[in-house]
């Protein structure tokens, strides 16, 4: 396979239009497994994705022009589902399961596009939301951060001199060739890319997927990107994510409800599927009040996410319940992927080998790590923290606690309500870089 010179093609970027996202596949896999969910369970809900800058100081509406990201959006709108990917989603195997996906959803995607959406500036931020019902704008989350995330990179490299990106790239390279060998000596590491929406561009992404392939061998398991799954013949890896408790818990109608919803959405996510994809996602309203109301059935389950908590607190923690549950710890699995970076990876590794099955999610430290790689310094390329979260469902407000109040989401009242629901205990404030 011939490699593409990202360098030229970033010097080159003077094109009319050049799309960022050119297929719907080009989405982490759990967005698929979620929506054949949502459509069956949720197929009327209406449900708004709002984008939020988490790094405040980064004016995103001052740097991207913003008719640039209408075009790019606007192009994502025009994208559909071609006859190939069907059919490789239709026929592939996926967890080792075969027809993951049901005829009737595959047929129903055939069709599929993007909703509208709205883009406003304030005070120097893009406010970006999508509105509509749930089965549609749940696509948006990805291909949306991935657009502004590479406009902004684009950005900083316009005007840059050829040689200059050659060697911008070139660092880059060899700084993640540095990771993949420190990487190597982990035995029996389980890693793959989480690294989509907050990648650099969707030309470096795929160049980091088919490095760490080759870099790590067995060792890397996949990616959670579907289009870079299927040209690589990798395994897509994703189970779910925040969006399903946050849009049970919005639906609420009486605090009991609320505290059981994130529960029932999970009790519906088993009956959907099986097996490997029994993963718990348990910090969405902090991770120790997930666990003291969790019922016993969740103790079967193959294992847990923990995703905003320090990674050794929230494992000690997790294998502690399932110790209390009369589980055996070194059968189940964890995934660990916020923030996760080649120190984080080792020492949580070296924590917990031979105690428990892990695994690792290398996200935007794998796909947009270009700290130190500027020649000349000039080009702002640190990664910044841009989410897509749920912010209304059915017009009633979204909130997401987490176990670092720096990543709560939700108007203050009824983030309010919420702690006086679920409670504090666990949650410590951090500083959010990724």
């Amino acid at each position: 396979m011939a490699v593409t010179d990202i360098a030229s093609r970033t010097y080159n970027h003077g094109w009319r239009l050049d799309p960022i996202v050119r297929s719907l596949l080009d989405t982490d896999f759990y967005k698929l497994l979620m929506l054949q969910m949502i459509r069956e369970f949720y197929p009327e809900q209406r449900v708004t994705f709002s984008v939020i800058n988490r790094t405040r100081h980064v004016r995103l509406a001052e740097i991207v022009d913003e008719g640039e990201l209408r075009a790019q959006l606007d192009h994502a709108r025009t994208i559909r589902f071609t006859k190939k990917e069907l059919i490789w989603l239709a026929g592939n195997t996926f967890y080792g399961k075969t027809q993951m996906f049901s005829p009737d959803f595959i047929h129903w995607l055939a069709n599929f596009r993007l909703p509208e959406y709205e883009l406003n500036k304030v005070d120097g931020q893009y406010e970006l939301h999508f509105h509509g019902p749930w089965t549609h704008t749940t696509m948006w989350e990805i291909p949306a951060l991935a657009i502004m995330n590479e406009l902004r990179s684009r950005q900083a490299t316009k005007g840059q001199g050829r040689f200059v990106l050659d060697v911008l790239y070139a660092r880059a390279k060899a700084k993640l060739w540095s990771k993949v060998e420190r990487l190597r000596k982990l035995e029996g590491l389980r890693l793959s890319d989480f690294g989509t929406r907050r990648r650099h561009g969707h030309l470096w992404q795929r160049w980091c997927v088919e490095a760490v392939k080759e870099g790590l061998g067995p060792s890397f398991t996949g990616t959670s990107n579907v289009l870079l799954a299927m040209d690589n013949d990798l395994e897509a890896i994703g189970t779910n994510a925040h969006e399903l408790p946050m849009v049970a818990a919005a639906l609420a109608d009486s605090d009991e409800e609320l505290r059981w919803a994130p529960y029932r959405i999970l009790d519906q996510w088993r009956h959907t599927y099986g097996g490997n994809l029994l993963i718990a996602l348990p910090d969405a309203f902090g991770t120790k009040t997930f666990l003291r109301d969790a019922p016993d059935w969740v103790a079967d389950w193959t294992g847990f996410r923990p995703d905003s908590a320090p990674p050794i607190t929230a494992g000690e923690d997790i294998i502690k319940w399932w110790k209390q549950k009369g589980r055996e710890p070194k059968e189940k699995l964890l995934v660990f992927s916020d923030g996760m970076d080649v120190d984080s990876i080792e020492e949580t590794y070296r924590h917990f080998a031979g105690r428990v099955r892990i695994s690792f999610g290398w996200g935007t430290n794998l796909t947009n790590d270009f700290v130190g790689c500027a020649p000349d310094g000039s080009a702002d390329l640190d990664p910044i923290s841009l989410v897509c979260k749920v912010t209304s469902v059915d017009g009633r407000p979204a909130v997401k606690l987490s176990d670092n109040p720096e990543k709560a989401t939700g108007t203050p009242s009824e983030i309010e309500r919420y702690l006086r629901v679920f409670g504090n205990a666990g949650r410590v404030r951090a500083a959010v870089h990724v």
